[in-house]
């Protein structure tokens, strides 16, 4: 018996990968977080298939379901958002899971900030601009460890991928301003890759009024950065004639 840890993607049921969609269609307990995965996520479940819903359940009750599961003999295909290893809520149950003796495996996902810049159409990381991406949270309920508050990770000027915090946008305003200036690239991108996402775009000074105005209060990315913009960059080295690598051999200027 095992518990397969699923990432369904960011929203669209179509960026589910086959390996989840097989593990989902196999496993006789699928258990997801209904709150945010779309219940088109679980099409390919067997039609005998035990299907629970864990938005309302605590740590003590989806450990319950693990330990009947494997009195049955039964695997579990543990369904969670975008990917699980990013702010999934996933290690305290695969604490529990070690101390049950249960074994488990972790099926990637698509991000959600992966799919918030594609739906922007943008590379994170641009050639001599940012070669970083910081991914992170605001500082709320659940606070940051010390020395990973926003001012901090802000001096280094790389992109950021702002998880969970759009309900505290101001105070991301403030922490970050100082060091990337008013006029860096916000862009805000609701629900990515749904059938209803948004995309609110502006800067660290007109942002928060944008993102008022569009009613955004939860499920969002927030991306902070001049690649957001950026047209004047240098080309990567990889396609460039005089640069060797192991696949090709750099061609002498005409």
């Amino acid at each position: 018996m095992k518990v397969y840890i699923i990432g369904a993607g960011p929203g669209d049921p179509r960026l589910l990968t086959l390996r989840g969609a097989e593990l989902i269609a196999r496993c006789p307990v699928v258990l997801y977080t209904g709150s945010l995965v779309p219940r088109e996520v679980l099409a390919t479940a067997r039609a005998d298939a035990r299907v629970l819903d864990s938005s309302a359940l605590t740590l003590d009750e989806i450990a319950d379901v693990f330990v009947r599961a494997r009195d049955a003999g039964h695997d579990v295909a543990r369904v969670h958002t975008g990917d699980p290893v990013l702010f999934g809520s996933t290690a305290e149950q695969m604490r529990r899971l070690e101390a049950l003796g249960i074994a488990y495996e972790i099926v990637p996902g698509v991000s959600s900030f992966t799919a918030a810049a594609a739906a922007l159409g943008r590379e994170l990381t641009l050639p001599e601009l940012s070669q970083t991406v910081i991914l992170t949270r605001a500082g709320g309920r659940t606070a940051v460890p010390e020395g990973e508050q926003l001012e901090a990770l802000a001096r280094h000027r790389a992109t950021l991928a702002l998880f969970l915090s759009i309900a505290l946008l101001d105070e991301v305003v403030a922490a970050l301003a100082p060091s990337y200036g008013l006029d860096c690239p916000v862009a805000i991108v609701h629900k990515a890759s749904c059938p209803d996402q948004q995309i609110v775009t502006g800067t660290l000074a007109d942002i928060r009024e944008r993102v008022r105005a569009a009613r955004i209060r939860t499920q969002a990315m927030i991306l902070v950065g001049r690649v957001l913009t950026a047209t004047d960059f240098a080309d990567s080295r990889l396609y460039d004639p005089t640069f060797s690598h192991r696949h090709r051999k750099a061609r002498r200027a005409p």
